[in-house]
């Protein structure tokens, strides 16, 4: 794991290019670095300059007396990589590259950042960026940026793969008074990327949240496993943008298909405990809650309030977010009661009425927060000629310094009224919302997050076991045919050496020798068409169901061979699968892509026609797949409902259905090669369950 204290916290800084002009991005990191109070010496280099700003300036890095941890580039792209070199020569064990024109503007510019991080690498040094805004701690302090302004002192860690986007969340965050411990544009990511920085900040006592701005990772398996062992420690928010439909474009399986652009991060974050917000309003409110509540003991949320329309609103939105209204004990509802006007309520949405001041919403705070059953609480406050906003707000605060372990957000609803109150509040820990809805949302953050900690700390991963040997040697014997599409016999002989139930299915070349394996497997036995080339059998006559005796089986084998010619003379068709007919079953699918980040993604959901029609289905990751999110996997869909047992039918065997998509899971893991793959249709029965259709496609060599 990288120690990146040398760029968080360095003994002494270089910046490479340091201007005395104003409006240059060398003047600006020397003016940032001096005013945020750095307490380490601060070098510029300028070979043209004596003096920058009042420091003595030096020709090269290696000239420099003192030790120097940091070096902050902002020279033209192409002198980078000789200035890191007399870094690395130096001693310099952390590089910020500011600088841009890398591979952001095309091949030559990717060619340049390779030779960064080999300079690097040769070196040892961490190389952050190229192309980026910079770095902040606001505990060093250290601004190496060339930012405007400078964060406030915080808890709240924030990643972004944008510089702009940095720079417009710093200046929106200086005037909601949100504190930041790290601010980072991570840039280009040529070496040091998001896993390298979750993994880092996870250890930082400074940092109580985690934000990242993601357009794409860099190493998928790396990420998952930073991000689930930070997850563990501190909460982390995501917010990814700029999916890509490529990965489905070329899919031949419906798994492929029904991947979609985004179904590999969804999963991901899902597995390694992350909260992914869909809007960066939703990403910084909820990031307001972790700053300044703790973790609830539950879901059950009690709200005051003076306007019964806030309180109704506040009500469906706790709803919505799937929390529960709490029920106070009887003798705390009667004290309320007893103690409020005869127009109030006194059940839960209590509402004090309109002419509320501060001592009755210290009456009701008192006795619905020591009630054993409320986990959480929502303060809503509309103004009126009784109210005063900043003495409830600090009684507000007074409370939650009483009960730490409740999280409380107020919701001031109003303008100038309310506004001093607001900051009251903010300035001592509540967040405060203009509206109910964004409140509960945070709420439900917060029970994500203990949920999701409560996931990760159960879960066991899944292991199973194969013969590697007969699947390697199938897939060779594919390979050298010069095929990447395995044939029904093949796929299922490899998921039969997996564990996988299968029903018998054997490849016959002739009508004589289909009706022989007929013969031998029992009837009744289906006949299809083996052609890779052929995705969609039935469409020209490639399937027969139900053949009883052999006579009826050699039929068939002509007709299917007849309907191939005619309907695709340029197919190759390698003759026809026998297989036996195994009674219907709950019809399930079983999948498996190749997502381009994240390696093999899975796949269950209803199959048959259902699988198009209602698209019933959900993803993980193969890599670190643990019990739990097996479970969620199939609890998850309708089909989940149909396997318990729905209206009357008897259950069917879930044990068997969760083992194999495990088993398909370790077949993707011991054999990345494998591009996609569908059992479809897989069915359930009451005991046990059978694949009847496999199909699998390797990846181009």
């Amino acid at each position: 794991m990288p120690d990146l204290k040398s760029l968080y916290n360095p003994v002494g800084i270089a910046v490479v290019g340091a201007s005395d002009a104003p409006g240059k991005v060398g003047n600006a990191v020397v003016r940032n670095l001096k005013d945020c109070g750095y307490p380490g010496d601060v070098y510029p280099v300028n070979p043209g300059r004596e003096e920058i700003e009042g420091l003595k300036c030096y020709p090269t890095v290696t000239d420099i007396p003192g030790e120097v941890d940091l070096a902050v580039m902002c020279i033209p792209a192409p002198m980078v990589a000789d200035a890191m070199r007399e870094c690395g020569e130096k001693g310099v064990k952390s590089i910020v590259v500011i600088s841009a024109g890398f591979k952001e503007v095309g091949p030559e510019g990717a060619e340049m950042e390779t030779e960064l991080v080999e300079v690097a690498d040769e070196f040892g040094m961490y190389l952050m960026g190229p192309n980026c805004l910079g770095v902040m701690d606001t505990h060093t302090p250290i601004n190496a940026s060339f930012s405007s302004a400078f964060p406030i002192e915080g808890n709240i860690a924030y990643f972004s793969q944008s510089g702009a986007l940095c720079i417009a969340i710093l200046d929106w965050s200086l005037e909601e008074g949100l504190g930041f411990s790290k601010f980072i544009s991570m840039g280009n990511k040529a070496q040091l990327n998001e896993a390298d920085f979750v993994r880092d900040v996870a250890e930082d006592p400074k940092t109580d949240v985690v934000l990242l701005y993601l357009e794409s990772i860099e190493d998928g398996p790396a990420f998952l496993e930073a991000a689930r062992e930070a997850s563990l420690i501190k909460p982390i928010i995501a917010i990814k943008s700029g999916a890509s439909e490529a990965g489905a474009a070329a899919a031949t399986s419906h798994t492929g298909a029904l991947a979609g652009s985004d179904a590999g991060y969804e999963a991901a974050f899902r597995q390694a405990g992350v909260i992914r917000a869909r809007t960066m309003e939703e990403q910084f409110t909820k990031a307001m809650g972790f700053a300044y509540q703790t973790i609830p003991e539950g879901d059950r949320v009690a709200i005051i309030t003076n306007g019964g329309g806030n309180g109704v609103i506040a009500t469906d939105s706790v709803a919505m977010e799937g929390l529960e209204l709490a029920k106070l004990l009887p003798e705390n509802e009667e004290t309320l009661r007893e103690g409020l006007p005869s127009m109030a309520s006194a059940k839960n949405p209590i509402d004090v009425i309109g002419d509320a001041g501060p001592d009755r919403y210290r009456f009701a705070m008192e006795n619905t927060l020591k009630d054993p059953n409320v986990d959480m609480a929502l303060v809503l406050l509309c103004p009126t000629a009784f109210t005063d906003p900043l003495e409830t707000a600090k009684d507000i605060i007074a409370m939650r310094e009483k009960y730490p372990e409740k999280p409380i957000l107020a919701v001031f609803t109003g303008g100038a009224t309310v506004r001093e109150g607001t900051r009251e509040l903010f300035a001592n820990g509540v967040p405060c919302f203009p509206f109910p809805e964004a409140a509960a949302a945070v709420l439900k953050g917060l029970v994500q997050y203990r949920d999701l900690k409560d996931k990760l700390e159960k879960g066991n991963r899944l292991r199973y076991t194969g013969d590697q040997e007969a699947v390697r040697k199938i897939f060779d014997q594919v390979r050298a045919s010069g095929r990447k599409i395995l044939l029904g016999p093949e796929a299922m002989a490899v998921a039969k050496a997996y564990g996988i139930s299968t029903v018998p299915s054997e490849l016959a070349t002739s009508a004589k020798e289909a009706g022989k394996q007929a013969d031998a497997m029992g009837y009744p036995v289906v006949l299809k068409v083996a052609s890779p080339e052929i995705i969609h059998k039935t469409d020209i006559g490639g399937v027969e169901l139900g053949l009883e005796t052999r006579e009826d089986v050699e039929a068939a084998y002509e007709r299917i061979m007849e309907n191939a010619q005619t309907h695709e003379p340029d197919a190759k068709v390698y003759g026809l699968e026998v297989q036996k007919m195994f009674p219907q079953g709950e019809e399930l699918i079983v999948g498996l892509s190749t997502d381009p980040v994240f390696g093999p993604l899975l796949m269950f959901g209803m199959g048959g026609i259902f699988v198009d029609l209602m698209k019933d289905v959900s993803f993980r990751l193969a890599h670190g797949l643990r019990d739990i999110d097996l479970d969620e996997m199939i609890e998850e869909t309708k089909a989940y409902e149909l396997l318990k047992g729905y209206r009357g039918d008897e259950p069917k065997d879930l044990d068997a259905v969760k083992e194999t998509v495990g088993r398909i899971a370790q077949l993707a893991v011991d054999f990345p090669e494998v591009q996609e793959l569908d059992i479809n249709p897989f069915f359930a029965y009451v005991e046990d369950v059978a694949a009847l259709d496999v199909k699998i496609t390797l990846k181009d060599e």
